[in-house]
């Protein structure tokens, strides 16, 4: 055998054995994959420290090592996939518009930073003007790493709309779905059952019975209200193979007894807290 041969096959084994850089600077993993596997759901971002469901609020989830950042989606009059938690802008914005009946234009002309800005007593130069951004532009952010994923949470039907986003840019690897609607659950593992979900589950919920819901149709992980967080649901829950977590913890307290509980996976507004929470165990 030549040895540019040899070269050549060479060449072939260290790619496979590492992740490829697409012309757009998205990574595509492969099976060396080094997504991160630490329990920390960063809710809506970094949503303690940027305004929720912002592009800052992402990036800092991301630098910070949260394995999943979560948000929320919406489809705007003009068929956008936006992100943002209410159906109108009033709680975060500096107007009201109702998100499904204005169009992304329209909807980029709300500072959406306006109620955290207030709330952290910030100036314009310390909080910038922020916009609702488009899934798209979330999932680009995130595809340029291998260590974060990102978990979204449909508040309307519009799980179809989400996973053929998703397909077309080839972004299941970095992708995962939650919500405690189950005929979106549903729709997700019907269109796309690689992905996982996050069936989010209240503090008084049937446990036994959402076990059975769960294996039957695929589902991954049950997340329920902390306030309904038990030894035992966990126990049984996480002897089903399923991974249990709650939502949305923001007291270090409370983290603290979660995770001693076993709680394996906590959505939080503060995953810099948890993080280190976990570091110093």
């Amino acid at each position: 055998m030549s040895l540019v041969r040899i070269f050549s096959m060479l060449m072939l084994v260290i790619c496979i054995g590492s992740k490829v850089i697409a012309d757009d600077g998205t990574v595509n993993p492969l099976e060396s994959s080094s997504f991160l596997n630490n329990g920390v759901t960063a809710h809506r971002g970094n949503s303690s420290e940027f305004p929720e469901n912002t592009l800052p609020a992402f990036e800092s989830g991301i630098e910070i090592g949260a394995d999943w950042i979560e948000l929320d989606i919406f489809t705007t009059k003009d068929g956008k996939l936006v992100v943002i938690h209410d159906r109108t802008t009033q709680r975060v914005g500096d107007k009201n518009l109702v998100v499904p009946d204005s169009t992304y234009n329209q909807l980029l002309t709300v500072d959406v930073a306006t109620d955290f800005r207030k709330r952290m007593e910030k100036t314009i130069d310390e909080c910038p003007m922020q916009k609702i951004p488009l899934l798209e532009d979330v999932l680009k952010l995130v595809m340029k790493q291998n260590r974060t994923r990102v978990s979204i949470q449909p508040k309307m039907d519009c799980v179809a709309e989400a996973v053929a986003l998703v397909k077309r840019l080839n972004a299941e690897s970095w992708v995962g779905f939650n919500d405690g609607n189950l005929q979106y659950m549903l729709e997700v593992k019907r269109l796309a059952p690689e992905i996982p979900v996050f069936w989010d589950r209240g503090a008084d919920t049937d446990i036994e019975e959402d076990i059975q819901t769960a294996k039957h149709h695929g589902f991954e992980s049950l997340v329920l209200h902390h306030s309904g967080v038990t030894l035992k649901n966990i126990q049984i829950v996480k002897s089903a193979g399923l991974e249990f977590g709650a939502w949305t913890v923001n007291d270090r307290a409370a983290m603290e007894r979660l995770l001693n509980m076993g709680v394996e996976r906590l959505y939080t507004d503060h995953p810099r807290m948890l993080q280190k929470l976990k570091k110093d165990r």
